[in-house]
């Protein structure tokens, strides 16, 4: 976890008082174990969404990813944040205006079915901008880049497009992945995710 990420928790909703970690499930005290066990855990999870991907329908199936990733650790896993974050000053969405902002980004991804499988550069665009929106509204208290990388996958998926923003044999992508979600760049998301996504039979050829 990024110490630069600030959080308004005056109540302790999520972080126990006396270790300064995250409350989870399994009574974990030591830090360096819950980053393991949580790394473990998740990607364990992110194989069965490999293996059995969910069709995304809406925002509600980010809600739906995240709660299945981290339910082995989070009893708060799929639920929506209920304190305000902020990264090196910069304030993501407020909490109040969530219904709001789940409305607007359903509206991309209605845009998004919409589009030709066949127009590479528009999906491309709308992905990004979907992850633009998704990014910025932060909707959960832990875990939002893996659910929302893992919810665009299975998005370009639904257009029979392989999408991997974290590749264990390529740290320049997720390098840029970062940097635009971070600036709220558009120009490169777009351009990263046009040049990562393959389809289904270019994966299966292995080119």
């Amino acid at each position: 976890m990024s110490n630069s990420y600030k959080y308004i928790d005056n109540q302790y909703t999520y972080i126990d008082p006396d270790t300064g970690l995250l409350k989870n499930l399994l009574g974990i005290t030591d830090a360096e174990v819950l980053l393991f066990v949580e790394s473990g855990a998740v990607t364990k999870r992110l194989q069965g969404l490999y293996e059995n991907p969910i069709r995304i329908n809406g925002i509600a199936n980010l809600f739906q990813i995240h709660e299945y990733l981290f339910q082995d650790l989070y009893s708060w896993a799929g639920k929506r944040r209920m304190v305000e974050i902020s990264k090196d000053g910069k304030q993501f969405f407020p909490i109040g205006n969530f219904d709001n902002a789940l409305k607007f980004i359903d509206s991309l991804i209605n845009e998004y079915y919409r589009i030709s499988s066949a127009d590479i550069k528009s999906i491309a665009q709308k992905l990004a901008e979907i992850l633009d929106n998704i990014n910025y509204l932060h909707p959960f208290r832990e875990g939002n880049g893996r659910t929302q990388r893992e919810f665009l996958r299975l998005l370009a998926l639904e257009k029979g497009f392989h999408l991997n923003l974290n590749p264990p044999d390529n740290k320049n992508v997720y390098d840029r992945y970062m940097k635009g979600t971070v600036e709220s760049d558009l120009d490169i998301l777009t351009t990263l995710i046009f040049e990562s996504l393959n389809s289904k039979d270019e994966r299966k050829n292995g080119t």
